[in-house]
C-alpha cells in the first residue's frame, strides 16, 4: 500500500495519511450475483451509422447487378453427353440442336417430369418427351436424341430428374466421366451444382447457360419476371448450397 507523508504547517510533527483504497473505474460493475457486469463500448455517430447505411447500400447494388450473371453459368466440357432439361422453352431446344453441331457429343438427353392429366400438351407423357419433339423440330437427328422422364416428386426436382439420368446412361452403358447440361438463366449454377450432387466427384459437369428472353439479364431488376426469376433461383441455390442433403436413394 502506498503511503504519503504530509507535513503540517502548525507544527514540526508529521502525519502520515493513507488514502483509501478505490477500484478503478474502468473496471466492469456486476450485478445479480455477478451475472450480469457493465461495460464500455464503442458504438457509431450518427455519422458513422450514415457512413455504414451508405456503404451497405452500394454492395447491395453492385451485388444485385451482378446477380443474374453470376447464377447463369456458360462453362462446358469438351465431350460426353449433351443434357437438355425438359422445361426449357423451344428456343433454348433449338440452342442444345446448335450446340450438338458445333462439338463433339455422343447424344442429346432430355429430361423431364410426367405431365398432368390437365396439360395442355396433348399426345407427350412427360417434359422429356416433349424436349425431344422440340429438338427433332429443331433438326436434330432421331438417332442421336433420347427422352429420360423422370418420376413425379413434390420437391428437388432437378435432383430427382438428374439421378435418373445417371441411372439410364449407367444402365445404357455410356459414359458418365462428361456431362454437359444446358438450361435457361439464372436456373443452370444451381443446376449444375444438383448434377454434379447426382453423379459424383467422378463426373465432370458442364454448363450451358441460355439467356432468359423473357426479362433483360443486365437490368433483371426493371422487371416483374426478371426479379421473380432472380431473386427465386438465389434463395434456391442458397438452399441447395447449404442445406440440400442428397437422399441415401
Amino acid at each position: 500500500m502506498l503511503q504519503a507523508t504530509f507535513q503540517m504547517p502548525s507544527g514540526n510533527a508529521s502525519s502520515t495519511i493513507t488514502p483509501p483504497h478505490h477500484k478503478s473505474s474502468a473496471a466492469p460493475r456486476r450485478r445479480f450475483g455477478s451475472l450480469l457486469e457493465h461495460r464500455v463500448c464503442l458504438v457509431p455517430t450518427w455519422r458513422g451509422w450514415a457512413l455504414l447505411l451508405l456503404f451497405t447500400v452500394l454492395v447491395v447494388i453492385f451485388a444485385g447487378r451482378q446477380l443474374c450473371a453470376f447464377l447463369t453459368v456458360n462453362a462446358p466440357v469438351p465431350g460426353g453427353v449433351l443434357v437438355v432439361e425438359g422445361w426449357v422453352p423451344p428456343y433454348a431446344a433449338r440452342e442444345a440442336v446448335e450446340e450438338f453441331r458445333r462439338n463433339h457429343y455422343q447424344a442429346i438427353y432430355a429430361t423431364g417430369e410426367p405431365l398432368g392429366d390437365d396439360t395442355p400438351f396433348v399426345g407427350y407423357a412427360s417434359f422429356a418427351d416433349l424436349t425431344v419433339a422440340h429438338l427433332l423440330k429443331a433438326g436434330a437427328a432421331p438417332e442421336t436424341v433420347h427422352a429420360v422422364p423422370a418420376p413425379f416428386v413434390g420437391k428437388d426436382r432437378t435432383y430427382t430428374m438428374a439421378s435418373a439420368l445417371k441411372k439410364r446412361l449407367e444402365a445404357d452403358g455410356v459414359s458418365t466421366a462428361k456431362v454437359n447440361v444446358l438450361s435457361v438463366g439464372p436456373h443452370s449454377r444451381r443446376s449444375r451444382l444438383l448434377y454434379q450432387f447426382a453423379f459424383g466427384p467422378h463426373s465432370q459437369i458442364g454448363m450451358i447457360g441460355v439467356p432468359d428472353r423473357e426479362f433483360d439479364p443486365n437490368h433483371w431488376w426493371r422487371s416483374s419476371s426478371g426479379v421473380r426469376c432472380v431473386v427465386g433461383e438465389a434463395i434456391a441455390y442458397c438452399y441447395a448450397r447449404f442445406l440440400f442433403r442428397p437422399s441415401a436413394e
